[in-house]
């Protein structure tokens, strides 16, 4: 499968699954607002997936993924799969015992979390309460990203790439059929959260049957593999742990703030991740068995270019996005959720939250197509001291700023550590002969970043001659949204053809490798 395909397979998965969570955001929005049951759910819904980024997507699957590729081609389909097996079972085992321990312990986690609603009984007695029945979703989802690792290395993207659609429609048919049935709304949409792990677990496990690559239980064993494959995952995990503290920091942090800061922060993070999980997850997702197989054939040659093409790739498409965010933000954030219990002052505070976040989105893409660079090599050590070293940085920013933003400067603390981030994995890649970007590559990005400011410019003008009035009506803010998008698209497509950022040979050259690739 070429890249382009692998990409747009994970990132059209991912539409889907982002528009139908943006359904689900809408919803709980609207019934649930940005009040303190809202940051209570919200806490509790993000603790299980720290621990699913550091047991899972930020550590395993990082280090699993270039042991079982190559595996699979040098010593067949049953040797890799009985080493996935025994990942398996020692992960599952391990999960069981650590979600056990931090359940029951659940008070004095939450204590360090969010000290901040201490002070408040019933806020964090409630908090406890949902944070115990979500973190029952750790186990089974983390074994999901396993079951995702072994299908990608066969090339198929499709069944990973669509399981958070199911966490939606669970979430959203709770939401409307149990909306009033337990003590708080939150009850309801924690218990939909751990059900949902099963069911995205159940959703791999059968498409790894129909693929013929489903691990069978068996009795967990260390061997040489599984010893290399802990090496490879501690300094990952590590790495994905620093990642955690940063954004635990700012949930520790956002707690001290004024009511509702947390539900700002959620909602504009989730506009922001819709482009970067699009673009930049999914390219991540695609290069590293990639380039985990042209690397260990030693075609170097192959792997600068297949890193290359990613990068233009992903700059492309993250250019304009941000243009698009930055000057759309508070209209986003209008159609989006100004309904319901989500009010006027909740709009003009989350949008400030997605400006700032925004700023940050290209910096977060380069370092997803990046990272697999280091991962592909087994060096999962290098990325760890260089986040290691943002979060510092941070924490600092993060202090400094929110006396001037409050939960704003909390975004754009994150966007400046993201930018720091990017610049040193590429001056290491660089250093260390991995990757050095060609010159063509960054003619492109400029010539691209050029698209996307005359892009901006004519969305702002447009914006000019809009009645503000319209912004007051939901059907007619959506409507403006969808039609400016439109605009924007267009303009943009107009402008990448017109600046040569992509060429008619080359788009034509990339279909006709697509159909033979199908075929």
């Amino acid at each position: 499968m070429s890249l382009l395909r692998a990409v747009a397979t994970v990132s059209g998965y991912t539409m889907i699954s982002r528009i139908t969570g943006f359904a689900r955001d809408i919803l709980i929005a609207s019934i649930l607002g940005t009040g303190p049951v809202a940051d209570a759910f919200f806490i509790a819904f993000k603790f299980p997936n720290f621990f699913r980024r550091l047991t899972a997507e930020g550590a395993l699957t990082v280090a699993f993924v270039p042991i079982f590729s190559r595996l699979l081609q040098t010593k067949g389909r049953d040797a890799a799969l009985e080493f996935a097996e025994q990942v398996m079972s020692i992960l599952g085992i391990s999960l069981f015992l650590f979600s056990f321990s931090v359940i029951i312990f659940m008070p004095t986690v939450m204590l360090g979390l969010a000290p901040g609603f201490a002070e408040q009984e019933w806020l964090f007695d409630l908090t406890v309460d949902l944070a115990r029945i979500t973190f029952i979703y750790l186990p089974p989802i983390s074994l999901v990203a396993l079951l995702g690792g072994i299908l990608n290395s066969f090339g198929k993207f499709g069944a990973m790439a669509s399981a958070p659609i199911l966490l939606n429609i669970i979430l959203i048919i709770s939401l409307v059929l149990f909306e009033n049935s337990m003590e708080t709304k939150g009850h309801v949409l924690a218990i939909a959260v751990a059900i949902s792990g099963l069911a995205q677990f159940i959703w791999l496990l059968e498409a790894c049957r129909k693929n013929g690559c489903i691990p069978r239980l068996r009795l967990p064993s260390l061997n040489r593999q599984i010893i290399k494959l802990f090496k490879l995952m501690l300094p990952a995990a590590i790495g994905a742990g620093v990642v955690q503290i940063n954004l635990l920091i700012d949930i520790i942090l956002a707690s001290t703030l004024s009511s509702g800061s947390i539900s700002f922060l959620y909602f504009a993070d989730r506009v922001n991740q819709l482009p970067l999980a699009i673009i930049g997850i999914a390219i991540g997702t695609a290069l590293l068995p990639k380039l985990s197989r042209e690397i260990q054939d030693g075609e170097t040659h192959k792997a600068q270019k297949s890193q290359d093409y990613a990068l233009e790739f992903g700059m492309i498409l993250a250019l304009p996005a941000t243009i698009g965010l930055l000057v759309l933000s508070e209209l986003i954030i209008i159609a989006l959720f100004e309904r319901g219990a989500f009010s006027v002052t909740s709009v003009d505070a989350t949008a400030k939250a997605l400006f700032y976040y925004a700023l940050g989105l290209p910096a977060f893409v380069i370092i997803k197509v990046l990272q697999p660079s280091f991962f592909a090599r087994y060096d999962t050590l290098t990325p760890v001291k260089i986040a290691s070293s943002m979060v510092f940085v941070n924490l600092v920013l993060n202090i400094i700023l929110m006396q001037y933003l409050e939960h704003a400067g909390l975004a754009l603390a994150t966007s400046i550590s993201a930018w720091l981030n990017a610049l040193l994995i590429g001056l290491i890649l660089k250093r260390k002969r991995f990757h050095k970007p060609g010159k063509k590559t960054f003619i492109k990005i400029f010539k691209t970043f050029l698209a996307s400011t005359v892009m901006g410019l004519g969305l702002l003008g447009i914006l000019e001659f809009i009645d503000e009035s319209i912004f007051s009506s939901g059907i007619l803010s959506v409507a403006t949204l969808v039609t400016l998008v439109v605009i924007g698209l267009i303009l943009y497509i107009i402008l990448v053809f017109l600046f040569r950022v992509i060429r008619i040979s080359e788009l034509n050259k990339e279909v006709k490798s697509w159909i033979e690739n199908d075929q």
